[in-house]
């Protein structure tokens, strides 16, 4: 005896070796052996063989059309045995059977399973959707292997096109549009990025960053609702001083000024004068909403989006030739520049004048600071202040944070709305000049005296800390070790960042006598402190991405096939005269850092972007200690 039974939602045939009620022992084909339920019996039979019934069914079943059948049988439940009787017109032999059984259960659309060996027709209504979705599919997949096929060829159907957004930030894989576009970059062995280049739908590697970084942290767009910029305050007391900026030609949003004003008998006393968004943009308010969610200015080469709309950085920055409103940090200086008192005052300072980099340190430099100075604007006040930040930078017990690194100035040249018709210049600059030292030094100044005062007048704060390794911002008032200061707080660029602006806020309140914004732990100062310090972290890492892709351009744009470098670490160089890192796995294992070594240019990846370098051989030698300390 042989028998036909279901498990594991298919069909089988053994051969009985015992038999009860509840159970059977049967015999496979491949000579197993095992128990079954007498339940999942479909069929009982002599002959065929248990080998052969399921192999001459099969191609019977293959021959039978579900529509047919369906067109056949009548309403309601049915047995398989039943319906094939009435299919063949007799009793069915057991192959007969088993092939109406195999054409019932390959069909599911026309026939719903009802129990053992048991089936229902399908509704007509039911029957026609299910029909119409099947041909869908179909009719999808074909579309998804012939886009497949335009893919892996390199032209893009106009389908995936318009996907193109998508396909790169945010793909949807239930489209099949994105089904084909991945099953072909995994037939390509290219990124989505890659093979969209290749099929013309990038046409700029740069959209491709800055697009990316939109989606990201501007998904509504850069622009801002129409606010209206809050006006200048007109009861400050105006400021006895003519006071002057130190920034790069590009600088819009000057946050601070500096002034010197001579004390007789006493020495000087130095203003370190702050751009006061804080006096208007009232804590709550609509503006305060769009600061917040920015948190800071978003730089980058030849492009910026500001934390602020233009016409209130206009009314707020420290323009040349106008009174502005300002937090003023005033210290009387002896003539040894000992800080002996400070005070700080909410006015109008007039800024006499907004001096530039490039305008100021052909005269004011390292070389010229110790000898007689041309006769130029604040000569004298530089001067002073040179001296007294180097007598700053020794309180502290540091050396300048500024020092001993390059800054690189990145110069777009055309659109940007066309990056690939633009062109970069990229220039070096040696930081820590006596501009940079003099900026630098009071503006920690401020920084940690304002952070001093509202920690002392128990005034929430925003702090950044160094207590181990890593800087960190804390509501905290914890010592920056870095700096050699006993705390630290973001006050000096309201205008650029919103941590700054929060502490603004805070001081004023301080030295208005009024209750602050944010109390003591509060959670929502710790939650935008949370945010800020994410958001800032991002724009830096964007910042240095673009970076990153413009010098790539600049080194397609001068056609260099050989570079030199400097050695790190193992196998890490930094590229001359560029910002720019990378590793290059052929350079022998035994250089040391300060090495200079000449690369050979094997690849540029603009959609990366990376650059892939080979080593060529050794250059001569240099001051291997002073290569060690600027890679710190």
């Amino acid at each position: 005896m042989n028998v036909l039974f279901e498990e594991d939602g298919g069909f089988k045939a053994g051969s009985v070796m015992a038999d009860n009620d509840s159970a059977l022992q049967v015999e496979m084909p491949s000579g197993k052996r095992g128990k079954i339920k007498a339940a999942t019996v479909l069929l009982r039979f002599e002959k065929p063989s248990a080998a052969q019934l399921l192999a001459l069914a099969t191609p019977m079943a293959d021959e039978i059309e579900a529509d047919f059948l369906w067109e056949c049988v009548s309403d309601g439940e049915f047995s398989f045995l039943d319906f094939a009787r009435d299919y063949y017109g007799h009793d069915p032999a057991p192959v007969e059977a088993t092939a109406v059984l195999l054409a019932l259960h390959a069909a599911p659309v026309y026939f719903h399973r009802k129990g053992k060996g048991r089936f229902k027709k399908a509704p007509a209504d039911i029957l026609a959707a299910a029909l119409a979705n099947l041909e869908k599919r179909r009719q999808q997949a074909l579309a998804i292997e012939g886009w497949i096929g335009e893919l892996k060829a390199f032209r893009l159907p106009p389908e995936i096109a318009a996907l193109t957004d998508s396909l790169l930030y945010a793909p949807d894989r239930n489209k099949p549009e994105t089904k084909a576009f991945e099953s072909a970059c995994e037939a390509t062995g290219l990124s989505a990025a890659q093979l969209l280049f290749k099929c013309g739908a990038i046409k700029s590697a740069y959209h491709l960053h800055y697009k990316r970084f939109l989606r990201e942290q501007f998904p509504k767009g850069t622009g801002f609702p129409a606010l209206d910029a809050p006006g200048l305050p007109d009861d400050l007391p105006r400021a006895d001083v003519r006071a002057f900026s130190i920034d790069d030609a590009n600088t819009t949003e000057i946050d601070d000024a500096l002034s010197v004003v001579r004390l007789p008998g006493i020495g000087t006393r130095i203003g370190i004068h702050i751009a006061a968004p804080g006096l208007a943009i009232e804590h709550g308010s609509p503006l305060d909403g769009v600061a917040r969610a920015r948190l800071s200015t978003v730089y980058m080469p030849g492009n910026k989006i500001t934390m602020l709309p233009d016409a209130v950085v206009q009314n707020y920055t420290l323009a040349g030739g106008v009174d502005c409103p300002a937090v003023s940090l005033y210290l009387n200086v002896s003539e040894s520049l000992e800080i002996l008192s400070h005070e700080s005052r909410l006015e109008m300072v007039h800024i006499a004048a907004n001096l530039r980099h490039h305008e100021v340190e052909p005269w004011f430099n390292a070389e010229t600071v110790n000898g007689p100075l041309p006769d130029q604007p604040f000569k004298d006040e530089l001067l002073h202040l040179w001296h007294f930040a180097n007598a700053c930078e020794g309180r502290r017990g540091k050396p300048s944070a500024v020092q001993g690194i390059n800054d690189y100035n990145f110069a777009i040249a055309g659109d940007l709305a066309d990056p690939e018709a633009c062109t970069v210049e990229i220039s070096e600059r040696k930081r820590g000049s006596p501009l940079d030292k003099l900026v630098a030094e009071l503006m920690i100044v401020a920084n940690s005296t304002w952070g001093g005062l509202l920690a002392e007048k128990n005034i929430a704060c925003m702090y950044r800390a160094q207590t181990q390794g890593k800087v960190r911002m804390t509501t905290s008032p914890l010592p920056h070790e870095g700096l050699g200061v006993p705390q630290y707080a973001w006050m000096t660029s309201p205008l650029r960042r919103y941590c700054d602006l929060v502490n603004q806020w805070q001081l004023i309140a301080c030295l208005k006598g009024e209750s602050p914004a944010f109390a003591q732990k509060s959670a929502e100062l710790f939650a935008a402190m949370r945010d800020f310090e994410l958001t800032y972290g991002a724009y830096a890492d964007f910042q240095r991405l673009m970076e990153r892709y413009w010098c790539l351009r600049w080194l397609q744009q001068q056609g260099l096939a050989e570079i030199d470098a400097t050695v790190r670490r193992e196998q890490l160089v930094k590229l001359d005269h560029l910002p720019l890192m990378l590793r290059v796995p052929s350079l022998p294992n035994d250089l040391a850092p300060g090495q200079r070594v000449h690369l050979a240019v094997e690849s540029i990846d603009l959609l990366a972007p990376e650059i892939s370098c080979r080593f060529i051989g050794l250059l001569a030698e240099t001051d291997v200690a002073e290569a060690v300390e600027e890679a710190q």
